[in-house]
């Protein structure tokens, strides 16, 4: 049984069992505790102090599996999308004062690279790529996101969807909230496949003596740092 289903179930029944009305989950967003984002030197962070076309690391849910946030500098709009197991979603698009700042899991859905406090193999590129795409043919295009290990290429305007290379299914999405009172940016789920249990099955051991924690698979608090790719990886592989 997949994690979505068994949580609707849990909340289904617990809901039934306290005598209300159960929670809908809308558009098969996974819910997880809401976390603000803040800069890395504690500042208070807005959306007008994201550089577009900058890609950022945070990490959600878990304390040790990154997340990338960018501003498009275009809109993002609403996406169908499906999983590796063919459930279809929909992401409901970009935030901000003009809907591009997007968030996707920095977890590759191929072989699950993802940024390293050593190096990364996948980063999004502001600038035009060349790549090929899912019937062979050559493209370039400019605003994706790249993973080097294997040449997967996602599209972060379209929620991430793959556009070449060997990834069975888009990344999956992080859900942000606005407040466009103060301007600021909070995680609060995730939409579409994701890569976690695999990631912590690979990679726990190493996330735990990356981020120095007994538990790699502890949930994030109230509040999650925001820092630069380049300034998280020590280098950054592009391709």
């Amino acid at each position: 049984m997949k994690r979505r289903e068994f949580t609707r179930i849990c909340s289904t029944m617990v809901a039934a069992a306290a005598g209300v009305a159960p929670v809908a989950f809308a558009n098969d967003k996974q819910s997880y505790k809401k976390a603000l984002l803040f800069s890395d030197s504690n500042e208070r962070l807005t959306a007008a102090s994201l550089v577009v076309g900058e890609p950022y690391v945070f990490f959600y849910p878990y304390i040790s599996t990154p997340c990338f946030l960018i501003d498009l500098g275009v809109p993002a709009n609403r996406s169908e999308l499906a999983d590796n197991s063919g459930e279809s979603y929909e992401w409901v698009g970009g935030v901000g004062p003009n809907n591009s700042i997007v968030a996707y899991s920095a977890i590759c859905s191929h072989k699950m690279s993802h940024p390293a406090k050593e190096i990364s193999f996948i980063n999004y590129r502001h600038d035009p790529i060349s790549f090929y795409s899912r019937d062979g043919k050559s493209e370039k295009r400019a605003q994706l996101i790249s993973c080097c290990s294997e040449r997967s290429v996602y599209d972060p305007i379209d929620g991430a969807r793959v556009l070449g290379g060997p990834a069975p299914q888009p990344l999956a999405a992080i859900a942000l909230e606005y407040d466009d009172t103060t301007g600021d940016l909070h995680a609060t789920g995730s939409y579409g496949g994701d890569m976690y249990d695999r990631f912590f099955d690979k990679f726990g051991f190493r996330a735990a003596m990356e981020h120095k924690v007994n538990d790699p698979r502890q949930l994030v608090a109230d509040k999650t740092e925001l820092q630069k790719l380049s300034d998280y990886s020590g280098q950054t592989i592009k391709c």
